[in-house]
């Protein structure tokens, strides 16, 4: 039994263009024709056209599709397990985007809600990168350091946000001037301000011992975004950020040895 395109198109759920397109990329041509001319399908089509359908389903494009029809050698199984792995990571970073999503919702509700006005007094230039910020959250997404990082930051009042830029401010503005002064990034004065560092994000955020504190400055290297959360970029200098990375990277492996982290926090 023979099927015209719009037969098909109605019980198969495509649109006629569809089949149109299926035809001229060789994926799927009608077995036969009307006296008219017109398309005809029949049993073994609408069998090919269900294998198409489903490949489509799961992701596959027309070309791999059509590699799977065309090459004996292709292992359709193989082809199988590799999307199925490739939906299981998707899955999984959706899920992760999920939580990102349920995370900020609750930073808005029980957050610091600021004005316009307010969040320029508070943060200045600096600002917060939605992409970025929901890149590192998956980065760091079973770090426990990361849930004590959000929980707290979402306890934050405006006082407390007030005082935390005005230090981290405070500490910029010494940062510039020993790298404007030609401070080495190994010295005495750029390893403390390294270190000054590293007690802010542990006394506002997170604990954070030297290793992590490494970790957070290589992503001042690697991401624009990450450094202009701690240095805007118009205040920013050729070579500082990895300045900055470099001085962390001393004050570490200066303290390897020395003072434990509580210790140090408790100075």
């Amino acid at each position: 039994m023979s099927y015209s395109v719009g037969q098909v198109s109605a019980f198969a759920g495509v649109t006629v263009r569809t089949l149109h397109h299926y035809d001229k990329a060789g994926l799927l041509s009608p077995s036969d024709r009307s006296h008219a001319g017109y398309r005809l399908y029949g049993e073994a089509d609408l069998v090919r056209l269900q294998q198409i359908l489903f490949y489509r389903e799961l992701g596959f494009s027309l070309d791999e599709i059509a590699a799977i029809f065309k090459d004996p050698q292709v292992n359709p199984l193989e082809r199988l397990r590799a999307r199925q792995r490739q939906l299981s990571e998707e899955i999984a970073r959706l899920k992760r985007l999920a939580e990102v999503a349920e995370r900020a919702i609750e930073v808005q509700k029980t957050g610091v809600s600021l004005t316009p006005q307010e969040r320029f007094e508070v943060f200045g230039e600096i600002t917060f990168d939605l992409s970025y910020a929901t890149e590192a959250e998956l980065k760091w997404a079973h770090s426990e350091g990361q849930r004590e990082a959000m929980a707290r930051a979402t306890a934050h009042t405006k006082e407390d946000w007030r005082q935390l830029m005005g230090e981290a401010a405070a500490w910029r503005a010494e940062l510039l001037a020993a790298f404007d002064e030609g401070e080495p990034s190994d010295g005495e004065r750029a390893m403390d301000l390294a270190e000054e560092h590293r007690l802010h994000v542990s006394r506002w955020f997170a604990s954070c011992p030297p290793d992590m504190h490494r970790r957070i400055a290589d992503d001042f290297v690697a991401d624009p975004r990450a450094f202009a959360l701690v240095v805007p970029p118009s205040q920013q200098r050729q070579g500082l950020a990895a300045y900055t990375c470099k001085a962390v990277h001393a004050n570490a492996a200066r303290h390897a040895g020395g003072r434990t982290d509580s210790e140090e926090e408790a100075r």
